[in-house]
């Protein structure tokens, strides 16, 4: 029993280290966010401000047109995470439940396109939506994600692929078609992959900042990413408004995950097996 109660405590003592470890940084972000403009340039360097400024945070929103920024993010984010959604389920049901000609060869074409870089396509990408006149709009940021994402269609195939062909046969006995089979009986069955999907594309898009300094230059249209690099000037670096808006971004990933984390699990298990 003393053995137990040792390693108990050598390995919580190890966690609690480690949780240290990796929560440093954001709590230094947040008290920095919070102390005066003397105190972030103060040596040696002050680790608690001497007067919680939180104040701070409100002059930093106010200081750019955050709440356009916010809006056009959000927006991005929601109509991405459903084109996303929609689309990457589609497909993963017809690699994984369809039998049909060069579905292997297909599916190996669709994986490959993982191993191309975004930075490659960049260029063409911008060429062709320029073509369209998409160019200073937020469509290039989100139609193209209701034409699915390869990584995400391979996840849902591979928890697809462990779902019992019995229950498209007892719905066909019961006479729904396809389409029935597939919004009424799989989409439920996808809840924890589609939940880690919707995780990962918000967090891919919410935090994206490359895609719209690319095809974004009407400054009403920015999102909160850009609104950020804003503060980043020639000449001087504003640390506390970049903490302040640092922080206020992470807090929606956070909640996100905190509620879906169960089915983040589930979703990731069930891909793997």
């Amino acid at each position: 029993m003393k053995t137990s109660a040792w390693y108990k405590t050598i390995i919580y003592s190890l966690l609690v280290l480690f949780s240290v470890y990796f929560l440093f940084p954001f709590i230094w972000i947040v008290l920095t966010a919070l102390k005066t403009e003397a105190e972030v340039y103060q040596y040696p360097l002050v680790f608690f401000p001497s007067e919680w400024k939180f104040s701070n945070f409100i002059d930093a929103w106010n200081a750019q047109p955050f709440s356009k920024y916010l809006l056009n993010s959000v927006t991005i984010t929601v109509l991405t995470t459903i084109g996303q959604i929609i689309s990457c389920s589609m497909i993963a049901y017809g690699f994984s439940r369809y039998e049909f000609k060069f579905k292997n060869g297909l599916f190996i074409l669709l994986l490959a396109t993982m191993m191309i870089p975004w930075d490659v396509t960049m260029i063409p990408l911008y060429m062709q939506f320029n073509l369209f006149g998409w160019i200073n709009t937020l469509k290039p940021l989100i139609i193209p994600a209701f034409f699915g994402s390869a990584y995400y269609v391979f996840l849902l195939r591979q928890f697809l692929m462990g779902v019992p062909k019995e229950l498209e046969h007892a719905a066909k006995i019961d006479g729904a078609n396809d389409f029935q089979t597939y919004s009424r009986i799989f989409m439920p069955i996808m809840k924890a992959p589609l939940t880690l999907i919707a995780v990962l594309n918000m967090l891919s898009v919410w935090n994206d900042y490359l895609g719209p300094l690319i095809f974004l230059q009407d400054r009403s249209k920015y999102t909160l990413a850009l609104g950020l690099a804003a503060f980043k000037g020639v000449h001087e670096l504003q640390i506390i408004p970049i903490m302040s808006i640092t922080i206020l971004m992470i807090i929606p990933p956070v909640i996100a995950f905190l509620f879906a984390q169960k089915y983040i699990v589930e979703g990731i298990s069930g891909a793997i097996k």
